[in-house]
C-alpha cells in the first residue's frame, strides 16, 4: 500500500516545461536544457517551434532546470527555466511556459495570467 501511495504522488507531481522561440521570421536558436542529473541534449528550434519535458520535483525541493540559448545576437544565454523556490507559485506547480523573443524572455505567471519580462538579452 505505500508504494502504490508514493507511485500516485510520483504521477501527480509531473511538472511540464515548454520554451517557444518568438525571436522573428528566420530565426533559429540553440538551446541546451538540463539539471543536475538529466542532460536533455542541444535543440535546434525554428521561429514559432517550442521545446519541452516533463518531470518531477526532488523529494527535498531542490529541483533546477537550467538553459543556455543561443541566436544571431546573442551567442550564449544562460537561465534558469525551472526552480523549484521561484516556481512552483509562478508556474501553479504545474508547468512553466516561457517565450523567447527578440527583446528577451518571457515567463508565464499562471496566478497572474500574464506573461512576465524576466530576462533581457545582453548587450
Amino acid at each position: 500500500m505505500v508504494a502504490i501511495g508514493l507511485c500516485m504522488i510520483v504521477v501527480e507531481c509531473r511538472k511540464h516545461v515548454s520554451i517557444k522561440n518568438r525571436l522573428g521570421a528566420g530565426k533559429n536558436m540553440t538551446l541546451h536544457c538540463q539539471s543536475k542529473d538529466n542532460d536533455l541534449g542541444q535543440q535546434n528550434i525554428a521561429n514559432g517551434d517550442e521545446f519541452g519535458w516533463d518531470f518531477s520535483d526532488n523529494i527535498i525541493g531542490t529541483t533546477l532546470f537550467f538553459c543556455d540559448v543561443g541566436w544571431e545576437k546573442v551567442e550564449e544565454y544562460h537561465f534558469n527555466a525551472y526552480s523549484f523556490g521561484r516556481d512552483r507559485v509562478r508556474c501553479d506547480g504545474v508547468g512553466c511556459s516561457w517565450l523567447l523573443s527578440a527583446e528577451g524572455i518571457y515567463g508565464f505567471n499562471v496566478q497572474t495570467a500574464f506573461w512576465e519580462f524576466m530576462y533581457q538579452w545582453p548587450n
